[in-house]
């Protein structure tokens, strides 16, 4: 997954964080990589993703949410458009998928802070484990950007 990576979870901030990373793929005319994640617990005896009865169910209804983000971001570009645009979604950990993902990205993006319950946070969980752990330039776009 070469070019620009972005992380989305369907909250504001990750739609600011898809928006900017649509304008900087199709500056760069790079190829744009939307990346979402079914969030599963871990197995108690091998930390290893758990998945239930449903959740490819969950997986398929966030894939449709990113594309219509992605097709919503687009129409606002106009003209200018990425290379290529790449929904992927999976079940896993957010922060390890994209962490997986930064080993051949060019750069990631995430924004400040997802759906969490801890508003007051400047960095949400995921973001600051990426900003710490990605194999790639990190940009973080903060709320309300």
């Amino acid at each position: 997954m070469s070019g620009v990576i972005v992380g989305t979870d369907g909250s504001h901030n990750s739609s600011q964080a898809l928006d900017w990373a649509m304008k900087e793929a199709a500056l760069h005319d790079a190829d744009l990589t939307v990346v979402t994640v079914n969030s599963v617990p871990a197995s108690q005896w091998t930390g290893q993703p758990l998945t239930y009865p449903g959740d490819e169910e969950k997986v398929e209804e966030l894939r449709k949410s990113a594309q219509d983000a992605v097709s919503k971001a687009a129409a606002a570009l106009g003209d200018k458009q990425p290379k290529s645009v790449t929904v992927v979604a999976v079940n896993g950990f957010p922060a390890k998928a994209l962490i997986d993902c930064s080993a051949s990205a060019d750069l990631m993006v995430v924004g400040s802070r997802g759906g969490g319950g801890f508003g007051e946070l400047f960095l949400g969980s995921v973001c600051s484990q990426v900003v710490h752990h990605a194999k790639c330039p990190v940009v973080v776009i903060p709320i309300g950007r």
